[in-house]
């Protein structure tokens, strides 16, 4: 009788459930990944929308100007 890893079914480490850990891993990683990038890009929009209220409360844009770049930011 062989019972090293087989386990002598045939169905290797951890029962065959060994394919989790790594996917698991990956997926973590791409999660992570993409939580990172939407958190700089939303922290650019917010701040340069920031500015533009400032710059339209200190009254150095008309409401036009205003309108226009928030616009143009998306928002």
């Amino acid at each position: 009788m062989m019972w090293g890893w087989q386990g002598g079914y045939g169905w290797g480490p951890m029962w065959g459930f060994g394919w989790i850990i790594p996917v698991v891993i990956v997926v973590g990683l791409v999660w992570l990944m993409i939580r990172l990038s939407r958190m700089t890009h939303g922290q650019r929009g917010d701040r340069a929308l920031h500015i533009l209220r400032e710059r339209y409360a200190k009254g150095e844009l008309s409401k036009e100007e205003f309108d226009r770049m928030r616009q143009e930011l998306g928002a």
